[in-house]
């Protein structure tokens, strides 16, 4: 709206002397020339400006601004007719005018028409943004690349983006009365940025306080990203065109819909997406340089990681790169790839001629002020490379891949570390074990003395082992086909172990046996002697209390014997267990040395991905240092 009224001022208070401008001066042009060569119609409803093309023996009667002026308005009439929509929307005295599209060439003229018209332009395309969104979005696009009015920079940005009406403008002020954990580093960095700029050079000034507010306010809303140095370059761009609460939605915007919030995620991935494709459009477009950039070590990264992070916003001065980001608003991080390869065009041949510190110096004082006269050279130069987006989508899966298998070679080194460490840990502790086992070799050779004797006592249960030993000398059999030492050695364990579990079994059921038979000849000696006595009642049922209590005392023995058996029968698990153990320690000893050559191996292993990695670090230092 304040756009319309603006135009509809400027309009009333000029229109009068376009009519009488161009009137007097085709009226003196065609006075100068000998054949008719202009006509002016003018009517109350339409105006149509014609110059027809001049005779080959006119133009020497005319002088250059004169000619100048006549082929202009030659080209606009030509414009006016080719476009019959924008000449009805134009209103009844700008018709009368007959100037709408017209531009005066006159170094004395303060307004220029081109200008004016480029704002009625845009204030119809802002009052009927869906209508030309869909209809004329071709248009609209060639339109921003010549460049966005500053008055109308900010409604178009926030049309472009769709930010004109997001929730989250009602959450701003809240937001500033919360605390972030980027505040300290978003106060460091204001300073920083555009320090030359009046709007941002003073400690403390409403500039600087504006963008630590929609900074802060951002590193609320996405923790994940948090703040991100070269982003407050972004954002002070925004305050410049519009206030606060707009920019901060403006720049959620950007962030969630332009690739930007993948740019400034701590891992910066996208970054290297970006790095990997322009280096891949160089060594297409540019094989010569790429070859010298390859030459010299001067990776990409090292002079276009800013132009992707602040879309030349800390490159070239802000008339040209608020022109590349009027582009970017509409078409996105494509015109960043464009301009870059064309920057790298023009400056080709110097670079060619330079080494790494002087292609530095030349990216960082000569090219920013190459075209301080005006950014039109360098948007018609990158709309001159070829841009395949087809072909970007397939670098992007190549770097994906690639990617997939550093994190997977990156996840097997951190493995044959992990394993390489718990490998030593392991030797460790076997040393030390085997230290202790040398303290308690007597306590074994009493252990191995004591199971003998205790072999030596099974004699006599060979009768009832003989069915077990046939089903161990089957299994015997069965393994021995077998080359697995471990398993062999296993199945000895268990065999001394359950031929000691089933000697201490016999025992324990012979005597048992034994046990209940005395007591069945004890208990028949005893009814043999009670037989015939106490013949009364009261002496016979004090006679079977005994016989109950005495029958009770007897099973409560037996209970007690089952229980001394079974205890020596886990003593004799015990020992037989130490057995294993000593046969394991054997084992252990046989482990250690293997282990000691695998170790060696892995050592000479870990010592190649030592180097691998010194060397990754270095070409990281490197980097990092440049």
């Amino acid at each position: 709206q304040v756009a319309t009224e603006k135009v509809a001022g400027k309009l009333s208070s000029t229109l009068s002397w376009v009519k009488n401008t161009v009137s007097h001066t085709v009226s003196q042009m065609a006075s100068q020339v000998a054949s008719p060569s202009a006509s002016l119609h003018t009517t109350s409803s339409s105006t149509t400006l014609s110059t027809p093309a001049l005779s080959p023996s006119s133009p020497t009667q005319l002088s250059p601004d004169d000619l100048e002026l006549l082929a202009k308005l030659e080209e606009q009439n030509r414009l006016l007719e080719t476009d019959s929509k924008s000449l009805r929307s134009v209103n009844g005295s700008r018709r009368n005018s007959g100037s709408s599209l017209v531009s005066s060439s006159s170094a004395s003229s303060n307004l220029s028409h081109l200008e004016e018209d480029s704002w009625i332009l845009w204030g119809r395309i802002v009052n009927e943004w869906e209508d030309v969104r869909k209809k004329k979005e071709k248009q609209v696009k060639e339109l921003v690349r010549k460049g966005i009015p500053h008055h109308f920079r900010a409604i178009v940005w926030q049309l472009l983006c769709s930010a004109q009406s997001m929730p989250i403008k009602d959450q701003y002020s809240e937001l500033l009365k919360m605390t972030s954990p980027c505040e300290k580093l978003i106060r460091r960095d204001i300073a920083r940025t555009y320090p030359e700029h009046d709007f941002f050079k003073e400690k403390d000034s409403l500039g600087q306080e504006v963008l630590f507010n929609v900074m802060k306010a951002y590193s609320l809303v996405d923790r994940e990203v948090g703040y991100c140095q070269g982003s407050a370059f972004i954002v002070g761009l925004l305050l410049m065109q519009m206030p606060e609460e707009e920019a901060f939605c403006v720049f959620v915007k950007l962030m969630q819909d332009y690739r930007l919030r993948e740019l400034f995620k701590p891992s910066m991935a996208e970054l290297g997406l970006c790095m990997y494709q322009f280096e891949c459009m160089i060594q297409e477009h540019l094989p010569e340089l790429y070859v010298h950039f390859q030459s010299q070590s001067f990776h990409t990264s090292m002079y276009a990681s800013s132009w992707f992070l602040t879309i030349f916003l800390t490159t070239f001065p802000l008339p040209i790169a608020t022109r590349i980001f009027d582009i970017f608003m509409s078409e996105g991080l494509e015109i960043v790839f464009r301009v870059g390869l064309a920057v790298l065009q023009m400056n080709q041949a110097e670079l060619l001629q330079l080494d790494m510190e002087g292609m530095l110096q030349h990216f960082q004082k000569v090219i920013p002020h190459q075209f301080d006269s005006g950014p039109d050279k360098l948007i018609q130069a990158s709309y001159q490379v070829k841009y395949n987006a087809k072909k970007m989508k397939k670098l992007e899966k190549e770097y994906t891949t690639i990617k997939t298998k550093e994190m997977e070679e990156q996840v097997e080194i951190k493995r044959l570390r992990t394993e390489n460490r718990l490998l030593k840990q392991r030797i460790e502790t076997l040393e030390k074990h085997k230290c202790s086992s040398r303290y308690s070799e007597d306590f074994v050779l009493q252990l191995e003395k004591e199971l003998v004797q205790a072999r030596l006592s099974e004699a006599e249960s060979h009768c009832a082992l003989k069915e077990m030993q046939d089903k161990v000398l089957e299994m015997e059999k069965r393994n021995s086909s077998l080359p697995d030492e471990e398993n062999v050695a296993r199945l000895q364990e268990e065999l001394i172990a359950v031929k000691l579990r089933e000697a201490e079994a016999l025992m324990g059921l012979k005597e048992l046996r034994q046990q209940v038979k005395d007591l069945e000849e004890h208990w028949q000696r005893h009814l043999a002697r009670t037989t015939g006595r106490w013949k009364d009642p009261p002496r016979k049922n004090t006679v079977n209390e005994l016989q109950d209590e005495l029958m009770t005392v007897r099973l409560r023995e037996a209970e007690t014997q089952a229980e001394l058996k079974e205890t020596k029968q886990r003593m004799m698990e015990m020992e037989t267990q130490n057995q294993i153990n000593s046969n394991h320690l054997r084992r252990a000893e046989q482990e250690v040395a293997n282990l000691q050559g695998k170790v060696q191996y892995l050592s000479a292993q870990n010592k190649g991905l030592l180097a691998q990695l010194n060397e990754a670090k270095r070409r990281q230092a490197e980097i990092e240092c440049k």
